[in-house]
C-alpha cells in the first residue's frame, strides 16, 4: 500500500495532534502496523520459522527535526491528552537513561545514533494497535520511530542507498534487547516492516529468507477472528526470559547452534544442516533422551512448531487454506502443555471457538495473556464470537475484544 493510500485515520490524527502540541506541522508522518502470527511461536529466537501477517491497526509517529540535539517525545491517547516524556540529549542516551514507555522510541534513537543518524527530533505518537494484547504494539512503535528518524535524515526505505527493511528490523531488535533490556527475537520487527497485503510472511529467521505466501481468507470464505482476552501480555515478564534461556541451554547441551538444528525425522530443517561437523542433524527423540527432564518440553515444542509452520506453508501454497486448522490447534496444545505459556483466558477462547465451529484456534504472541486467533467460516463468525463473549461472562472474566484480522501493508511513510 502506498503512503497516500494510508494517509487517513491514525497518521492524520498524529499530524493534527503534532500541530496542536507544537504549533506547526510535522515534516512527515510514518507508521507501522501491529501483527498477528498465524503460526510459529517461540521459534524466532531459536533460529526457526515464523508465519506472521500485518494488521490494519497502526502506530504513527509525526516528526520534525530539532536543532538543539534533544529528543522530545509526546504520546496522545484516545482521550486526546498529551503525555510528554522528559526531553533528553540524543548524545547522552544510554541503556538505563530512559525508563517506561519512552524507553522504546529512545532506544531506537540510541541505535540510530550509533549508525550515523544522531539528530534530535520532536516526535508525537498516536495509534490504534491494542496495547498489551500480544499484537506487537511496542514493535510497531519502534519501527515507526525508526522510519521517522531516518526520514528526518533524508533516508526513506526502499529508495536507493537506504538500509534494507531487514537491516532496520535488526536495529529495532537491538534497541529492545540492549536499551530496553527485553530479549526479543526478530519476528515482530520483521513482520511490521516487511509484510504486504493479502499475504503471510514465511520467514526463515536464521537465513533471513522471506516468501510472501498468498493468504486471502475472506476470498476462501473464512475469517481470522482475533480474540483479545484483555489479560495483559508483556515480553518483559520473567517467563519469557526463562524459556529462552532454557532453549539456549538445551541447544548447548545438544551441541547445536540453536534448536532449529533438531528435526523430527533426521533430515535438516531448511536449506542447510548447520550442526557441528560430524554430528549430523539431531533427531527429536534422541535429543529428548539426552536432555534433563525440565528442558524436554521446550525442545519438543520448538521442533514440532517449526514442522507445523512448514506444513502450513505447503498447504497455503497449494491453495488448501481450509486444511490449516488442525495445525493451528496443535500449535496451541503444544504452547499450552509443553511450553506452558497459555492461561485461563486464552484456553477458554480457543476451546469455546473450536466447540462453536472454528476449524482451528490458537493463542498468538508470546503468551501469558494477550490474544487468540480462530479460523472461522464466515457464516459462523458471529456465532463463534457470541459464544466466546458468553463464556467469558460465565467465568466472570473481562469481556474480550473481537475483530477480524485482514492481512495488511507493512511500515511506510504516510504524509
Amino acid at each position: 500500500m502506498t503512503g497516500s493510500a494510508r494517509a487517513g485515520g491514525v497518521p492524520t490524527r498524529a499530524a493534527s495532534e503534532f500541530a496542536r502540541v507544537h504549533g506547526h506541522a510535522p515534516t512527515g508522518v510514518w507508521s507501522a502496523p501491529g501483527r498477528v502470527n498465524l503460526i510459529g511461536e517461540h521459534t524466532d529466537y531459536n533460529d526457526g520459522f515464523v508465519l506472521p501477517f500485518a494488521l490494519p491497526f497502526r502506530i504513527a509517529v509525526a516528526a520534525r527535526a530539532r536543532t538543539d540535539g534533544l529528543l522530545a517525545i509526546t504520546t496522545v491517547g484516545d482521550d486526546g491528552r498529551p503525555q510528554r516524556a522528559e526531553p533528553v540529549p540524543v548524545e547522552s542516551l544510554e541503556p538505563g537513561r530512559v525508563t517506561g514507555w519512552a524507553a522504546y522510541p529512545s532506544g531506537v534513537s540510541w541505535v540510530l545514533r550509533h549508525e550515523g543518524f544522531p539528530s534530535g527530533a520532536d516526535l508525537l505518537i498516536a495509534g490504534d494497535v491494542p496495547a498489551g494484547a500480544g499484537l506487537s504494539s511496542s514493535h510497531a512503535l519502534q519501527c515507526a520511530t525508526a522510519l521517522a528518524l531516518l526520514g528526518l535524515a533524508g533516508v526513506e526505505l526502499d529508495h536507493q542507498g537506504a538500509p534494507s527493511r531487514s537491516q532496520v528490523a535488526a536495529w529495532v531488535q537491538r534497541s529492545e534487547n540492549d536499551f530496553v533490556g527485553v530479549p526479543t527475537g526478530l519476528l515482530d520487527q520483521t513482520a511490521s516492516l516487511c509484510c504486504v497485503e493479502s499475504h503471510v510472511l514465511f520467514l526463515d529467521v536464521r537465513s533471513g529468507g522471506m516468501e510472501q505466501v498468498p493468504f486471502d481468507a475472506a476470498a476462501a470464505g473464512f475469517d481470522v477472528l482475533v480474540i483479545d482476552t484483555k489479560a495483559r501480555h508483556s515480553h518483559s515478564d520473567s517467563g519469557y526470559r526463562e524459556r529462552r534461556a532454557g532453549c539456549e541451554r538445551a541447544a548447548a547441551l545438544l551441541g547445536v547452534r540453536a534448536l532449529r538444528d533438531v528435526s523430527l525425522s533426521g533430515a535438516p530443517n531448511g536449506s542447510a544442516d548447520t550442526s557441528p561437523a560430524g554430528t549430523g542433524t539431531p533427531v527429536l527423540d534422541d535429543a529428548l533422551a539426552a536432555l534433563p527432564e525440565e528442558l524436554r518440553p521446550l525442545v519438543r515444542h520448538v521442533v514440532t512448531e517449526n514442522d507445523r509452520v512448514e506444513h502450513t506453508v505447503e498447504l497455503l501454497r497449494a491453495g488448501r487454506l481450509a486444511e490449516i486448522g488442525e495445525l493451528l490447534t496443535a500449535s496451541h496444545e503444544s504452547l499450552r502443555d509443553d511450553y506452558q505459556v497459555s492461561c485461563l483466558e486464552l484456553d477458554v477462547a480457543v476451546d469455546v471457538s473450536l466447540a462453536a465451529g472454528a476449524l482451528g484456534a490458537r493463542m498468538t504472541g508470546g503468551g501469558f495473556g494477550g490474544s487468540a486467533i480462530a479460523l472461522v467460516p464466515h457464516t459462523e463468525r458471529d456465532t463463534v464470537g457470541d459464544k466466546v463473549i458468553a463464556a467469558f461472562a460465565e467465568r466472570s472474566l473481562p469481556a474480550p475484544g473481537l475483530f477480524t484480522a485482514v492481512p495488511s501493508a507493512g511500515a511506510g511513510r504516510d504524509i
